[in-house]
């Protein structure tokens, strides 16, 4: 009986068998070719041949050589068509895809399953944002150019179709299937980013796959388990869910898949899985909607269509099975067998039919010239087997990484900002704490948290215990991290954790950072007291960090939710905002630089520590506000016991005059306060009456004022027998007079200050007018400054400056703040301290001021100096705030005695003049920058948008010879820096 109903739906069918290759899908560009290639083929076939076209069999490459066989088997003794490839790893199948494609007689159609890139099925291959994260992005292109790169991945491992993009709409959060994998719950969006995909995938020569027909985006099980039902109108399916499909097909859709659904609307039949129904497959797909491309089932190993059950005339029930379902799946009007449960006897109904006439040789070939028409297109006429070598490497390439931190960057959604807290601005304002909820790592988005500004973890096993901690904070990021493993992982807050994020935030104001697809806020009941809700859709390192980035405005908000996730955020939702100047971390290549040759730099400094010239190094490299060159090499000492890390801090020595006093001046010259031709009479009276009464500001800040270029000011201050710290001016503990901490065991009469600045006032000027670097400058204005704000040069540092910009690694005597693990010691001192000096000032001048020097003193890890230089490279300009007008900055890096030889701006050194000098004279005159005796040394380029910043401590164990300038260490890098510049 069952035989018999199959001769009737024969019957009844009307195909359109005329194989018109103008205007397909699968038409090559040497059609006439083609066809010829198609019909020669086809007539040198068996039947058996013919019939093997239609399955497509499922290959593991990771199940052993005995697997391999039989699949080989099948292939030699079933002529099977294609294999879609599954789990295993890409040299692997690479390998077993060659051998398999030389065992057939006929080119095999390989497919894989590679929505978001091949890891989807391999180990070892690049993983790209899934389709609800690519469904946030507002520029499709990006979407189109992640379908083409996939594409490239797919070809080059020798696969020609790519089951993608999935095009159904998720309009059922519940889904425990599609979610993820669907581009969201508008049909326009979901079907322009649809069409994108695929018009970059087949771009790229692999062939696209829109699935799953006729839309699976509203269900509640999964049709790998059981037959889902649609119950929904014909005209709210023809709407919604075949809308996709209309658009892609006429864009040239190579192929579709069917689904395993139960739809009484479409299908009258009851329990009647989609991907068998006539009606669904030839008389909508084909006939309605006009697609003439391949028609794939679904995998009929799946439990929707292997567990059919036919209801018979008689009203007993049996289950289809041993071929048979193949046999249905393709009198409905498909063209592939995917994964058949038994392609032997699949292959056997089929010859059977074909001798009993139930499939004619009309429709037969139907289906077999279209695939063999498929093969053409994708160059199996020219077949060459998958070349092994660098196969890795190709699939994981910078173009890949670089194209995941723009689609990052375009899709992290900002779905909730009240009063614009986000950006995070006035920094100096906050006290950020940041706990993680989920079940996954939150590390990469901490460590980027921190590069903006202090940002404390807080760790607690109690609710009560988080709570006390917090007392101390104002704003509070919260981070939700779920695994990225799959698109199928829990994504759900836990009761607890809920329970936790409802009370944090009504004491606390909160931003709310949820790394997991945006349905995770269904199940909030409020979010009124979460004042900002951030949608990162995936807890990869990259989108952790562009998502850190995105908090503190480093890079714009962009992206709109693809889906309702609750009742407080409906589909479209998503504020945005621009960049408001802080500095970026990203791949070299988006600004315009090569990764390869930035990459050189590490030999320079790994030779600068093997040589010994320094125990370590901590780099930055930005450009155009991006840094993309960061990296740390060696040890604090020669002991190697601790690695330097990005949040150590090193004495920047001379670093000081640009970033402390500098500043400080520039901001009263702007404000009136203090002119750069006054003279140190008109700004400090006790001046009047000395030999250095008319040297002007101008002059002294750049190094033309004819003063000493260095006073030993401690030498007078030893024992002149024993070389050791006089004890006329000197305490081994702190003591009424003697508050003035050098060490943490010598402590300095407090009046000598005034001596050291009496000495300077008393200092002879040199012979004649000539550029001399000198620090004396510093000493003058440390005094003038703190007399003027009434406070020590620290604390107008930290209140103007440093807490603003996020500078919380920059600040004088380093041990109030920081623990000595974190702080780069700089010399053993056998001249003056007589022990290490760890945490206090190399600068003996500076060490006499209680390490507060104008000259000296700032210690800073290579991240800060970036921000205070790119604040002067954005002239004046960064994180949201002017902290400099532009004409300051400008009037201060002029060389105005460039004509006497003097290449010094105000304060900033300039390149040199002639040969030699303090870089790699591959710079233009608008640079600035200093450098420091303990290694140091910070540059910025106006015209190349450049910051360079190198620490050091190189003085360790003793200062000796400064190996890294003779060896030109330092300009060297610099002029690999530029040899980068490839735009």
């Amino acid at each position: 009986m069952r035989y018999f109903s199959l001769i009737f739906i024969c019957v009844c069918f009307q195909f359109n068998f005329s194989q018109n290759i103008s205007d397909h899908p699968l038409q090559s560009k040497d059609s006439v070719q083609q066809q010829k290639w198609v019909d020669s083929l086809y007539t040198s076939m068996s039947v058996e041949e013919r019939v093997g076209q239609l399955f497509m069999v499922q290959v593991f490459s990771n199940k052993g050589k005995a697997y391999e066989n039989k699949i080989a088997h099948l292939i030699n003794h079933q002529h099977i068509g294609g294999l879609i490839y599954s789990n295993g790893g890409p040299v692997r199948q690479a390998k077993l895809n060659n051998e398999l494609q030389a065992a057939s007689k006929i080119p095999l159609l390989i497919g894989m399953d590679a929505e978001w890139g091949l890891s989807m099925r391999l180990d070892s291959t690049y993983a790209f944002p899934w389709n609800m994260t690519l469904g946030a992005i507002s520029d499709n292109k990006l979407v189109e150019q992640a379908g083409r790169q996939i594409g490239e991945h797919c070809k080059r491992l020798g696969v020609h179709f790519n089951f993608a993009p999935a095009v159904d709409i998720n309009t059922n959060p519940k889904n425990p299937i599609i979610g993820n994998r669907s581009f969201g719950e508008d049909r326009d969006n979901v079907t322009d980013k649809g069409l994108a995909f695929m018009k970059g995938m087949q771009s790229a020569g692999t062939l696209a796959n829109a699935k799953h027909f006729p839309g699976h985006g509203d269900t509640e099980e999964d049709s790998h388990l059981k037959l889902p039902t649609i119950n929904f109108s014909a005209k709210r399916i023809d709407s919604i869910e075949l809308y996709p499909y209309k658009k892609l097909i006429k864009e040239g859709l190579a192929s579709v898949m069917v689904a395993h659904l139960n739809v009484p609307s479409l299908e009258t039949r009851k329990d009647f899985p989609s991907s068998l129904s006539k009606h669904i497959v030839t008389d909508i797909l084909k006939n309605k909607l006009g697609f003439n491309g391949l028609i794939f089932t679904d995998a009929l190993t799946m439990k929707g269509a292997a567990d059919y059950v036919e209801n018979n005339v008689n009203n007993s029930k049996s289950l289809i099975k041993g071929g048979e379902i193949d046999l249905m799946a393709f009198l409905a009007g498909n063209d592939v067998m995917l994964m058949s449960e038994d392609p032997e006897v699949g292959i056997a109904k089929f010859v059977e039919a074909i001798t009993n006439g139930v499939i004619t040789e009309e429709r037969l070939a139907y289906s077999v010239k279209k695939i063999l028409m498929a093969k053409y297109k994708v160059g199996l006429n020219n077949y060459s087997p998958i070349g092994i070598y660098d196969l890795e490497k190709d699939l994981n390439r910078l173009k890949d990484d670089l194209l995941y931190e723009e689609l990052m960057e375009g899709a992290i959604t900002v779905a909730k900002n009240t009063n614009s807290l986000l950006p995070l601005r006035d920094l100096e304002t906050k006290n950020i704490a940041y706990i993680a909820l989920g079940d996954d790592s939150g590390s990469p988005f901490l460590d980027e948290l921190k590069k903006y500004t202090k940002v404390h973890e807080i760790k607690a096993d109690k609710l009560d215990e988080a709570i006390d901690k917090l007392q101390n904070y104002n704003t509070v990021v919260v981070g939700f991290h779920k695994s990225n493993a799959n698109p199928w992982k829990s994504f759900e807050f836990t009761q607890q954790e809920m329970a936790w994020l409802y009370e944090i935030a009504r004491t606390n104001t909160v931003v709310l950072d949820v790394f997991a697809r945006p349905y995770a806020l269904n199940d909030l009941l409020s979010v009124e007291n979460i004042e900002s809700v951030v949608v990162s859709y995936q807890n990869s390192k990259i989108a952790q960090e562009k998502s850190a980035q995105l908090i503190f405005g480093a890079i714009e908000a962009k992206g709109k939710l693809p889906v309702t996730a609750g009742p407080f955020f409906p589909v479209g939702t998503g504020e945005t905002y621009n960049s408001i100047m802080s500095l970026s971390y990203g791949l070299p290549e988006r600004v315009g630089m090569s990764s390869d040759l930035l990459n050189r730099i590490d030999s320079i400094a790994n030779y600068a520590v093997d040589g010994k010239m320094t125990p370590g190094i901590q780099l930055i490299v930005a450009r155009r506000g991006k840094v993309v060159y960061n990296k740390n090499f060696g040890y604090h000492t020669y002991q190697k016991k601790n690695k330097v890390d990005f949040d150590d801090i090193y004495d920047v020595a001379s670093l000081t005059k640009i970033l402390a006093t500098l500043p400080v001046l520039m901001e009263l010259e702007e404000r009136g306060s203090v002119s750069l031709d006054d003279k140190l009479s008109d700004l400090m009276p006790e001046y009047k009456n000395t030999n250095k009464k008319n040297i002007t500001l101008k002059k002294m800040l750049s190094h033309y004022a004819r003063l000493k270029p260095w006073v030993p000011f401690y030498y007078a201050t030893l024992d002149s027998v024993t070389k050791l710290p006089d004890p006329k001016y000197y305490r081994y503990e702190s003591t009424e007079g003697f508050r003035t901490e050098v060490t943490s065991t010598l402590f300095m009469r407090d009046d000598y200050q005034d001596s050291i600045q009496k000495i300077i006032r008393d200092s002879d000027l040199l012979p004649s007018l000539r550029y001399r670097y000198s620090d004396l400058p510093y000493y003058i204005l440390k005094k003038y400054l703190e007399g003027f704000y009434d406070k020590s040069l620290s604390e107008i540092t930290e209140d103007r400056f440093y807490k603003s910009l996020g500078a919380n690694y920059t600040t004088y005597n380093p041990r109030k703040k920081f623990s000595l693990k974190d702080i780069v010691p700089t010399e053993i001192d056998n001249y003056y301290r007589y022990k290490k000096v760890h945490g206090y000032v190399h600068d003996m001048g500076a060490a006499m001021q209680g390490g507060v020097g104008g000259h000296a003193g700032i210690f800073s890890n290579a991240n800060d100096v970036a921000k205070i230089m790119q604040m002067y490279l954005q002239k004046g300009f960064y994180g949201g705030k002017r902290y400099l007008k532009s004409e300051t900055i400008d009037k201060f890096n002029y060389c105005y005695y460039c004509g006497n030889n003097n290449r010094r701006g105000i304060g900033f050194d300039k390149p040199q003049l002639g040969e030699a000098g303090p870089t790699c004279g591959c710079l233009s005159m608008t640079s600035f920058g200093h450098s420091g005796f303990t290694g140091t040394y910070a540059w910025a380029d106006p015209e190349e948008e450049i910051v360079y910043v190198f620490l050091a401590n190189r003085t360790y164990p003793e200062a000796g010879k400064n190996l890294l300038l003779r060896e030109n260490i330092r300009t060297e890098i610099q002029r690999l820096i530029y040899e980068a510049i490839i735009d």
